[in-house]
């Protein structure tokens, strides 16, 4: 379902502006296909189209659902608080023009959300959801990770999070439980239950389920304070990356884009997953434990960024256990890592026998370097 002819057909039943010139690629991402749509007319915009992965996101019509209710509240923020460039400051989706009926050539507009194109009949039962929005123009992606770009992303997620903190739309969960370290816990417990990649006897697999479950109590932390009601719920991005940012042409942040993992979660979700990756002295997959350092000046930096930005609706509760987030999040990636490897590595890919193992000692060994470093960041978040 990619080639041109297709394409092209596609996009004739969204309501664009402008005559179709080239359909080609867009971008390196691992869940979604994505197309950039060339138009030939000056003054009509360019689109990226996409393919929703439903084996993901299993409900697409909840997650354009969630999207609309998250791009609409932007727009209106914005618009009241008189912001200019306000078409690229936040996505704009393009309603899919067909009804609720199959037209000739199997295709019709979602019966839930409009935003969504669905072809019912490509194979078998099997539907495909696709989607389209403006294209940002003269804007641009960054890919380094340094200090500088760490306080853009925490200036950016954290004025993304401030715009939707008064969100009156409910959101749903698109990937259910998705940063909830009790139902990861419990789904290590299963898979070490059942055994059924014969690992769990290994040396290094039981040194880290030991060093798991020692602290595991502490680590779900975030679970115990929301059931105790001092811990909310908020609309969260939930895959804080510095590309997941565009940038205008002088540097400055234009707005938050990859929105599909846009659900409700604890704050926590947004901070400590940009440091879990961001702060990291090597790659996550890298077998030598002597590389894993926790980056000051990235946690600093984004921290800076983060905190000025969600001043107007931060708890004490959520502020105070920033520096617990930090740890939080490389000790559910450690979880996650090994559930997989003794799962028989089904999930991630995996390029050699190890792989998995490896992700998960390094993400371990990364927490327990920030688990030492918990005072300090503590006075720093306090001194901001």
């Amino acid at each position: 379902m990619k080639n041109s002819e297709q394409l092209r057909a596609i996009v004739g039943r969204f309501d664009t502006q402008g005559t179709i010139d080239s359909i080609r690629p867009l971008g390196n991402g691992l869940i979604n296909d994505t197309f950039l749509v060339k138009t030939t007319e000056a003054d009509a915009p360019d689109y990226v189209l996409q393919r929703i992965n439903t084996n993901v996101f299993n409900d697409p019509n909840a997650l354009m659902d969630n999207i609309d209710a998250v791009t609409t509240h932007i727009r209106r923020k914005l618009e009241e608080q008189g912001a200019d460039d306000i078409d690229r400051r936040v996505l704009q989706f393009v309603k899919a023009s067909q009804g609720g009926k199959i037209d000739a050539e199997g295709f019709r507009r979602s019966k839930t959300s409009p935003l969504l194109l669905e072809w019912p009949q490509v194979s078998g039962d099997t539907s495909t959801f696709w989607r389209l929005c403006v294209f940002i123009p003269r804007s641009v992606s960054k890919e380094t990770v340094d200090a500088p770009n760490s306080r853009h992303a925490g200036e950016a997620f954290g004025e993304f999070q401030s715009l939707l903190a008064d969100l009156p739309t409910p959101l749903v969960e698109t990937i259910p439980d998705f940063h909830n370290l009790e139902f990861r816990l419990r789904q290590l417990n299963e898979v070490v239950a059942k055994d059924p990649a014969g690992r769990v006897s290994e040396d290094a697999v039981q040194r880290m389920l030991d060093d798991i479950r020692a602290d595991a109590p502490h680590m779900t932390l975030a679970e115990q304070l929301y059931r105790d009601g001092q811990l909310p719920k908020r609309a969260c991005h939930c895959d804080t990356k510095v590309n997941n940012i565009l940038f205008d042409e002088q540097g400055r942040v234009l707005c938050v884009i990859d929105l599909d993992t846009v659900m409700p979660s604890f704050i926590f979700s947004d901070y400590g997953d940009f440091l879990r990756s961001a702060a990291n002295a090597t790659a996550e997959d890298d077998p030598d434990l002597s590389h894993v350092q926790f980056r000051s000046d990235i946690f600093e930096a984004f921290t800076e960024g983060y905190v000025r930005a969600t001043r107007s609706f931060l708890t004490p509760v959520e502020r105070d256990n920033l520096p617990y987030a930090v740890a939080l999040f490389p000790f559910m990636q450690a979880v996650r890592f090994l559930w997989d490897y003794l799962s028989g590595d089904h999930y991630w890919r995996c390029d050699r026998p190890s792989h998995n193992l490896d992700r998960a000692r390094n993400q371990m060994q990364l927490y327990h370097i920030v688990k030492r470093e918990q005072d300090a960041l503590a006075r720093f978040v306090a001194k901001i």
